[in-house]
């Protein structure tokens, strides 16, 4: 029969009762109540400037699968790799596991360590030790041997005051924290590989416009020189137009160093070599969703972004710590148990008159600790207070974040919209300076300016275009979507603050 035996039995049942009281109590914790801090921002988003009246899809941002979001299937292609190498994602999953080991660490504290002892003694005592018992065959009264083996526990901490459990839910909320960072992690990627490879597209678009202008104005420059040759053009003018390519050129090498530089960019990213065997890109401007994000409330970022979801975790853990620097004012009080056998002879060492058991209880109070308990206490209160304000921080970051992104929706849409006329006025116009100057009634100075500048327009529109759909992307970041690849389908429906 075993000591918790004994104390169902009630053999001990006055240590039994007391072990049981404890036991109940243990459920008790000196943690302070938590309630959710209000969300210091607005009740609502500002408005987009430019805003009109469309279609908005259903489905909130935060459940949307990066899969259904983003539409070429190149950029799924990279994602995908970028979820399985990655090595900032590696480093997140990893540091969940490390965060559940130690809460399994923690958490066993609650429980009594129960082991196994056996032990052998073998002394040969003095003449005056006073020991008396039988010698066996062949063996000297100068020789003493003690046999036993057991089981049981040692300097378990019943956990009346809640230190441990608050410890263990502090352990807990941390591993918590470290799911959501971990979701961050991937929404990060996601957009970061997304907003790459959109820089990839735009900086490719850049090198063939370069590499258009570079033909052409070279073909210009052999009919200025042949011109020149005839005595039909000035020397002026041919400087002029090799001052055209030339200028040409250099925008093609600086485009192509930047395509380089951006396939390395993606290359580190999604944490392998780009395939080659990879989907063909669609044009720029065809990589998300067209549809209408909607925003949703300010308060609805409290359960659909990760980092908030974090920040709030660190905050239950601090507030849990509090809870355990508190019960460290109160009695400490610690239990060991044993059941086992015991003999002076082995052979004999498994017989019922060989049992024996041992219950051991203990109550640590504290009376004078210098002040460390009370510096425990003020340190946690101090950390729960800078969980607070990073917690806090946290939301209004969010909540710019997402008015930052609605406000430039529809500037930029309206942008690329002004940009795309503006590059027709410029070619149109372009067009008819080279016609006035193959009459003669212009000069090559005109057609000049106005092909340098329509260069400059092309390359503003592609950026414009790169920045739109850059923005869309980190509105769909923003809104905490990206960190699943399927579309949630089942509604949720998130408490008001």
């Amino acid at each position: 029969m075993n000591v918790f035996s004994r104390v169902r039995s009630g053999v001990v049942s006055r240590s039994g009762s007391m072990a049981l009281a404890a036991i109940l109590l243990a459920g008790c914790t000196m943690e302070p109540t938590y309630h959710r801090p209000k969300a210091p921002v607005a009740g609502a988003y500002p408005a987009e400037p430019m805003k009109k009246a469309g279609d908005a899809l259903q489905t909130p941002a935060s459940d949307i699968g990066w899969e259904e979001f983003f539409t070429d299937p190149r950029l799924r292609a990279l994602i995908a790799i970028a979820m399985r190498e990655n090595r900032d994602l590696r480093v997140a999953v990893a540091n969940i596991s490390q965060s559940a080991a130690q809460y399994d660490v923690q958490h066993a504290s609650l429980f009594p360590p129960i082991g196994a002892t056996g032990q052998a003694m073998y002394m040969a005592p003095s003449q005056t030790a006073g020991f008396s018992f039988a010698p066996g065959v062949g063996e000297t009264i100068s020789t003493f041997r003690y046999y036993s083996a057991g089981i049981g526990f040692s300097s378990y901490e019943i956990d009346i005051f809640g230190r441990i459990r608050s410890l263990s839910k502090s352990t807990a909320e941390a591993a918590l924290k470290q799911v959501a960072a971990e979701r961050s992690v991937r929404i990060s990627i996601v957009s970061q590989v997304a907003n790459a490879y959109l820089a990839w597209l735009g900086d490719r678009e850049v090198l063939d416009i370069a590499d258009k202008a570079v033909a052409n104005l070279n073909e210009n420059l052999k009919l200025i020189r042949l011109r020149y040759e005839h005595g039909e053009e000035n020397l002026l003018t041919v400087r002029q137009a090799e001052t055209q390519v030339d200028q040409a050129r250099q925008l093609l090498a600086q485009q192509t160093r930047l395509v380089a530089q951006d396939e390395n960019n993606i290359t580190l990213l999604i944490g392998a070599p780009i395939p080659a065997d990879l989907p063909p890109a669609r044009p720029l401007g065809e990589q998300t969703l067209m549809a209408d994000i909607p925003a949703g409330l300010p308060s609805e970022l409290l359960f659909r972004r990760p980092d908030i979801v974090a920040a709030e975790h660190d905050l239950l853990s601090a507030n849990a710590t509090i809870g355990a620097a508190r019960a460290a004012f109160f009695p400490k009080f610690t239990l060991t148990a044993t059941d086992g056998v015991s003999s002076l002879l082995f052979h004999r060492l498994f017989t019922a008159p060989a049992t024996t058991w041992g219950l051991q209880p203990n109550v640590s109070i504290p009376i004078f600790t210098w002040g460390q308990n009370k510096g425990n206490l003020e340190s946690a209160k101090a950390g729960r207070d800078i969980k607070l304000a990073t917690y806090e921080k946290t939301i209004q970051t969010a909540f710019r974040e997402v008015s930052d992104t609605l406000v430039a929706r529809s500037t930029y849409l309206e942008e690329s919209r002004r940009m795309d006329d503006y590059v027709r006025e410029m070619a149109d116009a372009y067009r008819l300076s080279k016609m006035r100057y193959s009459v003669g009634t212009d000069s090559y100075l005109n057609q000049l300016v106005l092909q340098r500048n329509l260069l400059q327009a092309q390359q503003s529109r592609v950026a414009v275009i790169v920045a739109r759909y850059e923005n869309i992307v980190t509105f769909y970041r923003a809104l905490g979507g990206g960190w699943s690849d399927k579309t949630l389908r089942s509604p949720r429906v998130p408490s008001k603050l």
